[in-house]
């Protein structure tokens, strides 16, 4: 099992550099898939309160630590907090909950899901997080969807900067304003539905021929191409000979032609359902 490389985050925590998905897994066979990707060799496992499965993925990392004896400190849990719970008293008793739910400890990182700035209590909600991290119910904390605007705000409100983003990032959209923007102030970028889902671009030359040229498999050539931009992507997959292929990343190397040729197939708004953190409300 190769050994998965790791990000420095902004407050001196690290972090794998490629994690696990678990959208829109429920019940059992999220439990079963959790503890599958952790067999595999995923460290990092993604969730959401408004996933509905805190429980199962505590549940699933909770029976691997006990079943392999491995350390929790090795395992990095991250869930995020919803719109509804962004007045700042809200969203610290949200980040409890699910600390209750998960029964892990702690919880590693903890991000805003989306800004919701039309409600525009995104600010209260990152002191609500603040709060929680003092209170050691976690221990990073950072965004999701977060616009510059958004971050800047945070930042500028706090004196405190995100630690991390985790945005809509696949070849035909893939970001780049905003890992440049990440790059600058120290944010590490997560990328999710990092192959594209249904519109992942298999079937696309500079993916196909960098495929041929590997011996790999295009979802291993895209996830491949997400490390080396240097993003945290967190594919999700049920079945375990998938989990392992997409987690085989680390034994090859796109050239910078190849990385060139991806990067091109990018698309002005290449978003896969239209989700503008401009406008996108998700309570």
């Amino acid at each position: 099992m190769a050994q998965i490389p790791t990000h420095e985050l902004n407050d001196g925590h690290q972090i794998p550099a490629i994690g696990f998905g678990t959208y829109p897994m429920k019940g059992d066979d999220c439990v079963t898939a959790v503890k599958s990707a952790l067999h595999a060799g995923y460290r990092l496992i993604d969730s959401a309160v408004n996933y509905g499965n805190e429980l199962e993925v505590g549940q699933g990392i909770r029976e691997f630590l006990e079943e392999t004896g491995t350390p929790r400190s090795e395992v990095t849990v991250q869930t995020k907090l919803p719109g509804r719970h962004h007045d700042f008293d809200a969203a610290v008793n949200s980040i409890e909950v699910s600390f209750d739910k998960m029964q892990l400890e702690t919880l590693d990182v903890v991000l805003i899901h989306w800004p919701n700035p039309i409600t525009d209590k995104y600010r209260d909600a990152w002191k609500g997080l603040m709060e929680a991290r003092d209170r050691d119910f976690v221990r990073t904390i950072g965004v999701s969807n977060f616009t510059e605007e958004h971050l800047q705000h945070v930042a500028d409100d706090t004196g405190v900067v995100p630690a991390i983003n985790q945005i809509e990032l696949h070849p035909y959209f893939n970001q780049s304003a905003m890992r440049t923007f990440h790059a600058e102030m120290g944010i590490v970028t997560q990328s999710w539905s990092p192959l594209g889902k249904r519109q992942a671009p298999y079937d696309e030359t500079a993916v196909k021929a960098a495929a041929e040229a590997h011996g790999v498999t295009p979802a291993q050539v895209i996830l491949r191409w997400q490390v080396q931009l240097g993003n945290v992507p967190l594919p999700k997959s049920a079945t375990p000979s998938r989990q392992v292929e997409n987690l085989d990343v680390f034994g090859f190397e796109l050239t910078g032609t190849e990385l060139g040729a991806i990067n091109a197939l990018t698309q002005p708004d290449g978003r896969l359902f239209g989700g503008d953190p401009n406008t996108h409300e998700e309570m």
